[in-house]
Formats: C-alpha cells, sequence, structure tokens
C-alpha cells in the first residue's frame, strides 16, 4: 500500500480522534482502524503506517486532499516553542504532543456542518448530518461522499426537515446551496474580509464564521471565543471560578497571538481527556 510521509511530529490516534469522538461520521468514517473519505469518486482509506500513513489509492488528486484531512497545514515547531512559555498550554503539548487539528478540505461542507451543529449537541448534530449524507450523497465502497451543493440547492426544506433539521436550519442549507457565493474564493480574502462575507448570509454567524477560519482555511489566528466548548476549555484552564463570557474569552485569545488555532484545539484536547 502507498506510503504518504507527514511531518513530524505526527500523531495518527490523536489527530483522527475527531472523526470517533461524536459517533460515525459517514463522510469521514472511522473504519476497522483506518478513515475513509471518497475523493472524486473514489473510496479512499487512509492507515497509520510507520513514517506516515499508508493510502490506497493515492495520486496527485487524492494526496492533498488526504494531508488537509490529516492537518498537515499546521506547523507544529514554532507553536510548540512559544507554548513552553506558558505553563498550562506547555503541559498540554507535552501531553498531546503530534496532534495536527484535521481540517475540512471542503468549504460548502464545513458550512453545511456548522449549520448542523448549531445550538444540539455534537452526536444529534452527528446523527442529522449523516441522514443529510445518506439521503443526498453518493455512496462509496465503505464512505459516503458529502451530498454537493447542486444536490442541495434542488432539495425541498420539508425533506431536509424529515431528516432532523430545524425548519431554519433546513432554510439555511438550501439557501446557501443556491446562493451565488463563491466559497472557494474565500481562501483568497484576509480573515477580517472572510467573516464579513460570511456572516452577511442569512444562517451563518460569528460563531460559524470562525470555525470555518479554523477548520477550512487553517487561518493561525482563527479563534472561536463564542464556541461553548471552547468557553470551558479556556475557563477551566485559565478562569478562577464561573464560565468565562464571550468577551473574556475573546479578549484571551491575545495571550496565544499569533497561534490561537492551534491553542484553541490544544486546550479541547485538555479539557475531554479523561
Amino acid at each position: 500500500m502507498p506510503l504518504l510521509q507527514l511531518p513530524e511530529p505526527y500523531d495518527f490516534e490523536l489527530s483522527t480522534a475527531r472523526y470517533r469522538a461524536f459517533g460515525p461520521d459517514r463522510a469521514n468514517l472511522w473504519h476497522e482502524g483506518a478513515l475513509h473519505r471518497v475523493v472524486d469518486g473514489r473510496d479512499v482509506r487512509i492507515a497509520a503506517a510507520p513514517g506516515g500513513v499508508e493510502v490506497e489509492p493515492l495520486d496527485g488528486d487524492i494526496e492533498p486532499v488526504v494531508r488537509t484531512l490529516l492537518g498537515t497545514d499546521f506547523d507544529l515547531a514554532p507553536f510548540y516553542e512559544f507554548a513552553r512559555g506558558d505553563s498550562i498550554l506547555g503541559d498540554l503539548v507535552e501531553r498531546f504532543a503530534g496532534l495536527r487539528p484535521p481540517l475540512n478540505p471542503d468549504p460548502f461542507e464545513t458550512l453545511v456542518t456548522s449549520i448542523t451543529a448549531q445550538q444540539v449537541s455534537l452526536h444529534a448534530a452527528v446523527s442529522i448530518r449523516n441522514r443529510l449524507i445518506e439521503r443526498y450523497g453518493e455512496p462509496g465502497a465503505v464512505a459516503y461522499a458529502f451530498p454537493t451543493r447542486a444536490a442541495l440547492a434542488e432539495a425541498r426544506e420539508d425533506e431536509l426537515a424529515a431528516l432532523g433539521f430545524s425548519r431554519r436550519k433546513a432554510e439555511y442549507v438550501v439557501g446557501l446551496a443556491a446562493s451565488a457565493l463563491d466559497l472557494h474564493a474565500l481562501a483568497d480574502l484576509p480573515d477580517d474580509e472572510v467573516k464579513d462575507t460570511l456572516v452577511g448570509v442569512r444562517g451563518l454567524g460569528e460563531w460559524t464564521a470562525d470555525w470555518f477560519l479554523a477548520r477550512h482555511l487553517a487561518r493561525p489566528r482563527a479563534w472561536p471565543a463564542g464556541d461553548l466548548a471552547v468557553r470551558k476549555a479556556v475557563s477551566r484552564f485559565y478562569g478562577d471560578g464561573p464560565m468565562l463570557s464571550i468577551q473574556d474569552v475573546r479578549a484571551l485569545g491575545e495571550r496565544f497571538d499569533p497561534f490561537q488555532n492551534l491553542a484553541a484545539h490544544y486546550l479541547l484536547a485538555g479539557s475531554m481527556a479523561p
């Protein structure tokens, strides 16, 4: 099986934990010790191997998708050096050495996933997302391809509601799919312009925009201060009483500049660990 070499340090189990934490994800499916995703109609299997990961099949189209899924865009060395100057963050990078936050390679999938997760538990969001994938996506040998924008633009809102979406979320998903917004062009914009563009779309707020910057574009200063789990993690490690407000968490993000994105993920990992 072809070997794809990855930058060190890299911990496959830690970096893929998100794909297992809230139940099976039909588009990024953990199956028999490997991660599966459909890329260009082909089911791709990704498994840990000495020196990197085994990827089958592997070619020039699949490789960049796999590297994105595994978070190889992140440069850990300068972050780790920075973290050692903070006793809390320094401990976390020692405990979770090699964790590279996984990224979603597709902007539309990223936003639909965020809409699905608005104001519900992540376990519930994954279940609803799976029903959407099975209804509108294309099945591969193991995983499913996430539904295309064209497929969801033609979906009826009542059909999405039958899958577990609220009426409002169904409206958001269909509206986003049918919109003229060039989601791929967002990668060429600075952070503030990405956020301004996204929050101008019905159903997309600051929380969604922050996670888009963090988990799709891998922007180093992305800091989802409004995310409840991030607030809990920051409050646990840096607070001294009640849970910090969104404003306090956003201000505290300056402490981690210019590594807010990686800091958020390591704080989340620490808060979820037993």
